[in-house]
């Protein structure tokens, strides 16, 4: 039938990466050195509760019994008395996973200080930005105050992917597009998912203080744009990340939940002077290593099957597109799911792709289950790494390659039970969908934007003759495999909409019209949540109204309405 052409979403075959997500290189294992590390020294300390909040014990405060401490190799539990004793390497960060009913101290940025970095000569030199100066040999004790407070196990949790500004241009795009209408806001804390930055590492003070402003804990993942690009090795790639958010990987609890943060990129090493050579010398792979593996193995012995574990880590552990890609999946993921194995309550998120998505990880994917494993690739609070006309306010429309708005995540938290709605930066929020009307023959012709005003190819006006081959097309923002959309026109009978891997118009028309303010690389990929299915074609002149209904990944639904208006010819 005309106007029925479609992409089935099995078989699309087509699909454009930026070049910065894909690094083909091979790399040492995570965590590599270029020279033994000395003897190991025995760390020791106590973590206590720290009643009058000043950071220092009180002959009246009391140790904590059972809280896990790390130096990112072996987990060790605190003795009755609050005591613990670690044999660590020369250079290390030491830190506490935060128990629930419990904070630690916060910076003045309100940033977690649950660790303590051990590098007696510092960091190495030639960095560029500031890694971590000489502490000095290991102290007597490295103790960890921890505040009690309330923390139900009903919360909100915020989820940045990739913020990733470039210049203090875009960091004001950041604060005036997301952080302003956050102010406030109820969350029990926030999380960074990976590229907090674009390189330029002097931004990460700015970054963490207008963050600050929203006043709750804000938890930081690394990614492949917060490292030294001049390290010479993965060992001391995120020397200022650590300087200042502490261990690229760790854990905390909060209510009934434990949320695990990974650093899965691993970085191949540089050495040169051109920070953007990601596919030579400093490449990466998307991978997590033996070392931290075997941490989190430790971490997960301590922690009750039927406890929801939410992890969060920067490079998906799959993608949609390019299956193979060494810098966009994670390669190590079958060992992390065998790590995972018999836990009935797991949910992951991810960036890193400028693409959202939802994974359901089964038996064929090498998760031995129970059930699926979810994981999530968030949206991007950049977008299309802040690209587009700027609207109103000053700020791009960067909307993201794959048509959605960019913007961020909230994780609701019940018990075991997690969900997550999205959330599109300066929109309200039942902004959940766009609905296009696509005429066969006009397709993907984006050449044709000259001929028409912005959006006329796609709204809601059309000739009774084009009917018959055109297309409703929905793109559901947070849509995935397990989502259904289904339309009708005013009280017609419903259309089951398909689910299928294409372009989306909009965006097609918005790069092609833009690319004076569209970054050079960005490019229109197909997406994983658009549905199509075609208009009655016995629908004649006249208005009428197009309603959608959505529903999502979480079991939510979504309505969106478009009124028509067929004309004769």
């Amino acid at each position: 039938m005309p106007g029925r052409s479609q992409i089935p979403w099995l078989l699309a075959a087509t699909w454009a990466w930026f070049p910065l997500l894909v690094a083909p290189v091979a790399a040492a294992p995570h965590g590599a050195e270029t020279a033994a590390p000395r003897a190991d020294e025995l760390a020791r300390g106590t973590v206590f509760e720290d009643l009058d909040g000043d950071g220092v014990r009180d002959p009246d405060e009391p140790g904590l019994a059972d809280v896990r401490v790390s130096d990112g190799r072996a987990v060790v539990l605190t003795d009755a008395d609050g005591r613990w004793e670690l044999p660590v390497e020369d250079e290390a960060v030491v830190f506490v996973t935060k128990p629930s009913g419990f904070r630690t101290a916060l910076s003045p940025h309100n940033t977690p200080r649950f660790y303590h970095l051990h590098r007696p000569e510092g960091s190495p030199p030639g960095l560029r930005y500031p890694g971590i100066p000489p502490t000095g040999p290991l102290p007597e004790a490295i103790d960890f105050p921890l505040v009690r407070q309330e923390e139900p196990s009903v919360f909100e949790a915020l989820l940045f992917a990739d913020p990733q500004p470039q210049s203090d241009a875009e960091l004001d795009f950041i604060r005036v597009d997301v952080l302003d209408g956050l102010v406030g806001t109820d969350a029990a804390f926030g999380m960074t998912l990976g590229d907090i930055l674009f390189d330029d590492l002097s931004l990460f003070e700015r970054s963490a203080a207008l963050v600050g402003q929203l006043g709750i804990p804000w938890y930081h993942v690394p990614g492949n744009h917060d490292m030294n690009l001049l390290a010479g090795d993965d060992r001391h790639s995120l020397e200022t990340f650590q300087r200042h958010f502490g261990p690229p990987y760790y854990a905390f609890e909060y209510g009934d939940a434990l949320f695990v943060v990974l650093d899965n990129i691993e970085y191949n090493g540089h050495g040169q002077s051109d920070p953007g050579d990601v596919r030579g010398a400093g490449g990466y792979i998307a991978n997590l290593g033996a070392r931290q593996r075997g941490w989190l193995e430790q971490e997960l012995s301590h922690v009750p099957r039927e406890t929801l574990v939410v992890l969060a880590m920067h490079a998906p552990l799959a993608t949609y597109a390019a299956p193979e890609a060494l810098g966009t999946n994670t390669q190590d993921r079958r060992e992390l799911f065998a790590l995972l194995a018999g836990r009935p309550n797991l949910y992951a998120v991810a960036g890193h792709t400028h693409t959202t998505e939802h994974h359901h990880f089964g038996e064929a994917d090498g998760f031995p289950g129970p059930g699926t494993f979810h994981h999530h690739v968030l949206t991007t609070v950049s977008g299309s790494w802040w690209s587009g006309p700027l609207d109103a306010r000053g700020v791009p429309t960067t909307v993201q390659r794959d048509g959605t708005p960019n913007g961020y995540h909230v994780l609701e938290v019940d018990g075991a039970a997690a969900t997550v709605r999205f959330q599109a930066a300066g929109a309200p929020a039942d902004h959940q969908m766009r609905i296009l009307l696509d005429v066969h023959h006009h397709g993907l012709r984006k050449d044709l934007a000259r001929d028409h005003r912005p959006g006329e190819l796609f709204d809601g006006r059309l000739r009774a003759s084009a009917v018959p081959h055109t297309d409703v097309l929905v793109n559901l923002f947070d849509g995935g495999p397990r989502s259904t959309v289904r339309f009708r026109v005013d009280d017609g009978p419903w259309t089951v909409a398909e689910r299928v891997a294409r372009q989306d118009p909009h965006v097609l028309e918005v790069v092609a019209r833009n690319r004076d303010t569209v970054k050079d690389w960005v490019s229109v990929v197909p997406s994983s949540h658009i549905w199509v299915g075609g208009l009655p074609e016995d629908l004649g002149p006249g208005v009428a109204t197009l309603t959608v209904e959505a529903t999502d990944e979480f079991g939510r639904v979504h309505h969106g309405h478009m009124i028509l208006e067929v004309t004769g010819g």
